[in-house]
Formats: structure tokens, C-alpha cells, sequence
């Protein structure tokens, strides 16, 4: 069996975008993967009559043709935005905390702040200075570092150098009053997984920024189909692609990258692999400890696993709209205090966790068979409080749980228990165990600012291995299906220095 120039390992986002952009150079790859379909969490599944999005709500970055974002430039690279049919979000999304708040934001800057000095007429002067400072801040983060500029001071990117690494929750105190205001703007930390009294305003900015510019997508078809399209122009390409192939070990030799073994007992000899599995396999479970510098274990031992989700996939045999289910993205809330929303992530308890309806037949009436409604319900919890559940326990648990949602949910939409066709029920410990992922972490590890790529550059200190995924990076669709291009970029500017052609 002939040499392989790249071996990536993971067909999750990262993995295939990486894979995908080497073959498009012509650079001979093989992707292995064990799952016997591509995507990682861009993934479906069947029950009776639905097929099932796994995890995507709102895809960022996208745009239009007529005003394009990051994520079309790359995915149009690669060959596959005119293949798939996207489905555009008029609403980022509802947040609603029962009698105290019910509001809608627009995917519109000038809309937004018309709704939001409708209902908080008190806040007007906060609204505008929040969102000037959105705005003239990450437009100063993408013409200092998207577009690399070399001249980058204090002087020339003052709102940069104030609030890159200030706390979300900062920033709206300094904004606002009235907690309501700061909930209703806040609720995309569930996409990044911390809480914003941790998480860095630059990351918050730049999630509100790429939807209000380039508008909430969904796919026909969901990310499933996203993942098939990539794995096609692999192939066509000339790459080539192993499902049920477990990757056992990265064979390393004096610091570098030599071979990697596979579950098929292959050995494939390789001067570069690309790591789309969790940091903490790659270097405790691929790689022979002694091999790994003492620093790589360093970072991780400063990290900590982010958090996974209790999901539940419904079906329903009835259109959303009987059931008053009129917005794709819906947050629901008990309170707007924030110290109750870290902590109900901590416990095994569904009475008051935050949890997000997804429903895309709002803005997709094709989503499911005709006449029926597919919900995603998912609410965010650490994986170690399941872990620590009884075997014994575990089913009663994840019920007890399912049914503590169900209710709450019955609460904001009568009847729709009554209308429930097909349901399943997973918590971290499912994600654990189809993802393969440390906590079945749908973000890798927790985002806090001192752990991000400005301060923990992703590469390696092993020759010839690079990461992708949000194990290497940022969580969430956009930003590991990017990490995977980077990667690859990386590997070819190594390829051109080593003479490579």
C-alpha cells in the first residue's frame, strides 16, 4: 500500500474541510473515521418517519450571494455551496421567561434596535452605545487580525485593546440596567458553552456580528448533508475515505510524525496527520506518553471539558403552527438572574435549566413529511454529574428529566404532548458515546478566554501533526469547519518550505 501525504483522523467538521482542501491540491489523503457516517455532530438519524438534525441550529458566517460571509468563501471554495440548498433565519431567535419577558430579535441591526427600544424604552441610550460598540469593535478585530493587520497598537485599535478579554457580562452591566435587556441579548453563550460572566466579549461580539451581518442558515437536508457534500469532492479529488477505520495510534519517531496504525491493521507511513479527535486522545491515547513533550500535558491539565447537552428529538404529528410554534430558534428561561443559569448546568435536573426549542420547519416546511413538525430541545449540563448517576439509576434519571422539560414545554405550547409521534432522549453520556468525545463536549474544552488560540496557539509540538475541531480552537459550526482549512494551509505552506510539489 503505497505512502499517504496526509492522514486526517475524524470526519467531524474540521476533518472533512481539511481532507477536502488538501485533495482539491491534489495532496494524496485518506480520512479515517470509526463512525460509519461522516460529520461528527453534523450529523442525522432516522426514527420512523423523521430524519433527526443532531446539532445544528443556526449556521453562521454564511451570508448571501449578494453579501457573502467567511463561511460561504470557503465552503464555495471547496465546490459545495451551490450544491446544497440553504435555508435563510428572518429572526436570531425568541427568549422567554414566563410573565416577565417574551420578545423576538430580528437578524437586522436597525430592526433589532427598534424592537429592543420598543420594549425597553428606559434603555435607549444603552441599546445604541451597545451596539456601536458591537460593531466598532469586531470591525477593528477584522481589520486588525482577520485581515492581518501588520501595524497592530493600543493607539490604532483603542476599542480592541479595552474590550477584547473583558467578560460579556461586563459589558452589558456597562451598558444596562434592567437584567431583562441583558438576557435578551445574551442567550448565544449556550452556542459557545460558558456563561457570560466567563466569556470573553470577543467571542460574544463575534457570534452577534455573524448573524446580524450575515443572517442565521440552515441546510435542506440538515448538516448531514453538508458533511455527504464534503466527503463527495474528497473523493472526487482523489482522496480517499475509510468509515468503521479507527485510527490506534500516531506512530511518532524523534519528534515527528511517521505512520499512523488503524483498527483495520494497517500501517500508513505519513509525514503529516491531521487530528479532528479531542486533544486529550490525541496525546494520551494515540501518541505514547513518553513521546509528548512535558508542555502539551501542561496545557492540558489547564483546561477543563466543556459542557454536553440533555437532547431530546421530537416528532410531531401536526404542523408547528397548531401547536403556536413560530420561530425557528426559541430560549426559554426561569429567571434572568445568571448565577442560577451556571449552576443549573452543574446538576441533574431539568425544573429550571435554560433550554432552547429548535424548529426548522418554521423557515423549512420540508424539515419533516408533510403536515408533521421536527423539534430539537436541548439544555446544557456537564457530563460528571451524569457520570456520577447509578447504572442502576440511569434510565429513570434520563426520564425523570425528559418528562421535567416535557412539562415545561406543554406550559408555553397546549397540546403538544398529545401530538408527540416519535421522541428520543439523550444525555451526555449518548454524546459521549457517538461522538467519542471526553464528556460527549459538543465545544471541546471550556471557552474561557485564557484558553483560546491567542494565548494557546494550536500548534503542535510534534513535527507534521496539526489539529482541527474545537478541540484545537472555538466550538460551533463555523469556526471548526474553518479550524480545517487552517490546518490544511498550514500543512501545504510546510509542504511548499520542504520542497514538497
Amino acid at each position: 500500500m503505497g505512502n499517504y501525504d496526509v492522514v486526517v483522523i475524524g470526519a467531524g467538521n474540521g476533518g472533512l474541510t481539511a481532507a477536502a482542501s488538501l485533495a482539491q491540491k491534489g495532496i494524496k489523503v485518506l480520512l479515517v473515521e470509526k463512525h460509519n457516517i461522516p460529520g461528527g455532530c453534523a450529523t442525522s438519524f432516522y426514527r420512523g418517519r423523521f430524519e433527526f438534525e443532531v446539532a445544528l441550529h443556526q449556521l453562521s458566517g454564511l451570508g448571501t450571494p449578494e453579501k457573502p460571509g467567511p463561511l460561504r468563501g470557503i465552503l464555495g471554495n471547496l465546490g459545495v455551496v451551490d450544491e446544497l440548498e440553504w435555508v435563510e433565519m428572518e429572526n436570531l431567535y425568541r427568549v422567554v421567561i414566563p410573565n416577565k419577558l417574551d420578545i423576538t430579535l430580528p437578524a437586522d441591526k436597525e430592526k433589532l434596535i427598534e424592537v429592543l427600544e420598543g420594549e425597553f424604552p428606559e434603555e435607549k441610550v444603552g441599546i445604541n452605545k451597545y451596539i456601536d460598540l458591537l460593531y466598532g469593535f469586531f470591525e477593528q478585530v477584522i481589520q486588525a487580525f482577520i485581515l492581518k493587520d501588520p501595524e497592530v497598537s493600543k493607539e490604532k485599535y483603542p476599542l480592541y485593546f479595552d474590550y477584547a478579554y473583558k467578560s460579556t457580562e461586563k459589558v452589558l452591566d456597562e451598558c444596562f440596567t434592567n437584567p431583562l435587556i441583558k438576557l435578551a441579548l445574551s442567550p448565544y453563550w449556550s452556542y459557545m458553552g460558558v456563561p457570560t460572566r466567563h466569556l470573553a466579549f470577543v467571542d460574544y461580539a463575534a457570534l452577534m456580528y455573524s448573524y446580524l451581518e450575515w443572517k442565521p442558515f440552515h441546510i435542506k437536508g440538515g448538516s448531514q448533508a453538508l458533511s455527504n457534500a464534503l466527503v463527495k469532492k474528497i473523493l472526487d479529488n482523489g482522496g480517499e475515505v475509510r468509515f468503521n477505520c479507527a485510527a490506534e495510534e500516531i506512530v511518532v519517531e524523534k519528534g515527528e510524525v511517521r505512520a499512523v496504525r488503524t483498527s483495520w491493521g494497517d500501517y500508513l507511513p505519513t509525514n503529516y496527520v491531521v487530528s479532528n479527535v479531542s486533544s486529550i486522545m490525541t496525546y494520551t491515547e494515540l501518541i505514547e506518553a513518553e513521546l509528548v513533550p512535558e508542555k502539551q500535558f501542561d496545557i492540558l491539565k489547564g483546561s477543563t471539558i466543556g459542557v454536553s447537552a440533555v437532547t431530546m428529538f421530537i416528532g410531531l404529528d401536526c404542523t408547528a403552527d397548531k401547536l403556536g410554534i413560530r420561530e425557528n430558534t426559541n430560549f426559554f428561561y426561569t429567571t434572568e438572574n445568571p448565577d442560577e443559569q451556571d449552576s443549573t448546568i452543574r446538576i441533574v435536573n431539568a425544573e429550571k435549566d435554560p433550554f432552547i426549542l429548535s424548529c426548522y420547519n418554521v423557515s423549512d416546511p420540508e424539515a419533516s413529511p408533510a403536515g408533521t413538525t421536527q423539534v430539537a430541545i436541548v439544555t446544557l449540563v456537564y457530563a460528571q454529574p451524569w457520570l456520577e448517576v447509578p447504572a442502576h439509576e440511569y434510565q429513570a434519571t434520563k426520564f425523570a428529566c425528559a418528562e421535567q422539560l416535557l412539562a415545561r414545554i406543554e406550559s408555553h405550547y397546549p397540546g403538544f404532548r398529545e401530538h408527540i409521534e416519535e421522541i428520543e432522549v439523550a444525555t451526555p453520556i449518548t454524546h459521549m458515546r457517538y461522538l467519542g468525545s471526553p464528556g460527549g463536549a459538543f465545544y471541546g474544552f471550556d471557552q474561557y478566554p485564557k484558553d483560546s488560540n491567542m494565548f494557546i496557539p494550536p500548534k503542535s509540538p510534534i513535527k507534521g501533526l496539526y489539529t482541527a475541531g474545537a478541540w484545537a480552537g472555538a466550538g460551533g459550526f463555523q469556526p471548526s469547519l474553518t479550524s480545517g482549512i487552517s490546518a490544511a494551509r498550514a500543512i501545504i505552506r510546510n509542504m511548499k518550505k520542504q520542497g514538497v510539489k
